[in-house]
């Protein structure tokens, strides 16, 4: 209790020498400011027609940690159908994309409480929470104590710890001890992962290694109907680019690449898949502009005499890449921050992407550490990667096993994660 003490006063005297600053940055910056009302404890969940349930919390920050609870939320409305399920995120980004993506399996989306032990109580007792799941590395000492001392059960799933951070948890063990004792269970990406954390303080009987939820998803197709679409598209004879996504500004990049490359690789064929519906046509110009025959989805166009097939059709993108030689993953020229690639590499196919994808930031950083994901800075970067790839038979086959490979590394963490929150 003394060391809560101690970090509280710590906080408030903090946070008061601070709030001329903390003022100035809620007036020019709005997104400081969104969920204020929240996190200092002013919840208002209406249990009235759910009283007579438990509730599980899920907690993510912002935009990676939703992205990657995302489907272990959805197994949870399957596993847990008789509890509340609330969602907490930290920023305002990260609340959207939750809002757009959960909506339907979860009861409320909220804001998680600053670490005051008033903020902390109201949401607990708003909630009266039985178990909590915190994303990745989330500790917060004063919340932890007081679900502890309510003797709800509290889980890190899909922890991580990098060498850089550990370094300064380590020099600040004897603090982070007394925290991590009070968990119900540790649940951490890697081997490496849970024994660094192990080296910080938190007791080896309740800390695993779970693999990585992010790369838990499954092939959407079966390989009787990947043959299918391979004779619906004549692609057995062609090595097809997929370019997923495009932004405004990426189709550009991706035709003079194609064109490019066409030069020196006649079997190569391109799959464009704009964004957005409405550049459909924006986006046709574009491709009669090359001169190069093309056709559209819509029409039931296949590659025996198009260069180019637009992917004007909604809901398909996720099986072409089954049929793909590699992929170009758009919003990573533009201000959107990417799209996730691991849809292409589920398929054993590396991916290439521009410079902005802090969308998928972790996922980047895990897959460019291998030859599975490529980053590029710009139009020529983007053609001499692409042509390496299919150039260099050796490169190509050692990137499309690194892909494999991630997955065969992390997959299973969905329900390794439902079955220790059960038991």
């Amino acid at each position: 209790m003394l060391f809560i003490v101690i970090y509280q006063t710590l906080l408030i005297i903090l946070a008061v020498i601070l709030s001329p600053l903390i003022l100035l940055a809620f007036i020019i910056q709005p997104k400081f400011r969104a969920g204020f009302w929240h996190k200092i404890g002013f919840y208002d969940f209406d249990k009235t027609q759910s009283a007579s349930k438990k509730t599980i919390i899920f907690h993510a920050v912002s935009v990676g940690e939703v992205n990657a609870v995302e489907a272990l939320v959805k197994k949870a409305r399957e596993e847990f159908k008789d509890y509340n399920i609330i969602l907490t995120t930290v920023t305002k980004t990260g609340r959207e994309v939750a809002v757009k993506k959960l909506t339907n399996y979860v009861d409320e989306i909220a804001y998680f409480p600053y670490d005051f032990c008033f903020s902390v109580r109201s949401f607990l007792n708003t909630y009266k929470p039985e178990k909590i799941v915190m994303a990745e590395t989330e500790i917060w000492p004063c919340f932890v104590y007081l679900v502890n001392k309510a003797k709800t059960q509290i889980y890190v799933v899909n922890g991580r710890i990098s060498p850089h951070s550990y370094k300064g948890y380590k020099k600040a063990s004897f603090f982070f001890k007394n925290i991590l004792k009070r968990y119900t269970k540790i649940l951490m990406q890697t081997k490496d992962d849970a024994q660094r954390i192990i080296d910080i303080g938190a007791p080896k009987e309740i800390t695993k290694c779970m693999g990585n939820l992010k790369f838990d998803i499954s092939k959407n197709l079966s390989p009787d109907k990947v043959e299918s679409l391979k004779n619906e598209l004549k692609t057995h004879n062609y090595k097809v680019l997929i370019a997923a996504s495009t932004h405004k500004g990426e189709d550009e990049i991706v035709l003079k690449s194609y064109v490019d490359l066409k030069k020196n690789h006649p079997e190569l064929k391109l799959l464009l898949a704009p964004r957005h519906p409405q550049r459909y046509d924006t986006v046709e110009e574009l491709i009669k502009n090359t001169k190069l025959p093309y056709g559209k989805r819509s029409m039931n166009s296949n590659f025996e005499g198009n260069d180019i097939i637009m992917l004007d059709t909604m809901g398909e993108l996720g099986k072409m890449f089954s049929i793909c030689y590699t992929a170009f993953i758009g919003g990573s020229f533009s201000t959107t921050g990417g799209h996730n690639p691991l849809e292409a590499n589920i398929w054993d196919k590396p991916v290439v992407s521009g410079p902005t994808v802090f969308n998928f930031k972790d996922i980047y950083n895990s897959l460019t550490k291998t030859n599975a994901a490529f980053i590029v800075n710009n139009q020529p970067e983007l053609t001499v990667k692409l042509s390496e790839l299919l150039t260099d038979k050796e490169f190509y086959s050692k990137a499309c096993e690194d892909a494999a490979k991630i997955f065969r590394e992390n997959s299973g963490a969905i329900d390794f994660a439902i079955n220790e929150i059960k038991d």
